[in-house]
């Protein structure tokens, strides 16, 4: 048994190539081989969101406070609140985070295959982000 307590890790900035505004990564895990387990807390100012990404073995956002959205590659933007859990199939081309007024915390657990439980690809553009304060007003 590993107990991380709060307040151990550091709070991390979301990277600029990743992520479009103001992100906070807390409390980041692993599992131990050969669990393939990772996640993190992750927080997002209003505006703030990922740039579009898969994930090999899928990913589960489990939303804690706050206001988001999400969005697969041809879907609609989905709004999601505290108390949702969303689902990500492997290999699904998605974004997510705030929306433009609110912000939103969620927790985020993928697993690796090949060392890596993420592929990160080009940036939401404002345009496409901006779709989402029409269709979910």
């Amino acid at each position: 048994m590993k107990i991380t307590k709060c307040g151990s890790q550091p709070s991390a900035k979301g990277p600029a190539e990743y992520f479009t505004g103001t992100v906070r990564i807390d409390a980041p895990f692993t599992g131990e081989e050969p669990a393939r387990i990772g996640g993190a807390t992750v927080t997002f100012e209003p505006g703030a969101r990922t740039a579009w990404h898969t994930h090999p073995l899928g990913q589960t956002l489990i939303v804690t406070a706050g206001l988001g959205w999400v969005q697969r590659d041809d879907g609609p933007i989905e709004t999601i609140r505290p108390g949702d859990i969303v689902w990500i199939a492997p290999g699904e081309k998605h974004w997510h985070g705030a929306t433009a007024t609110t912000a939103m915390t969620h927790i985020a657990i993928a697993e690796s295959q090949d060392g890596s439980p993420v592929a990160w690809m080009e940036n939401v553009t404002d345009e496409q982000y901006e779709a989402g304060t029409v269709t979910n007003k």
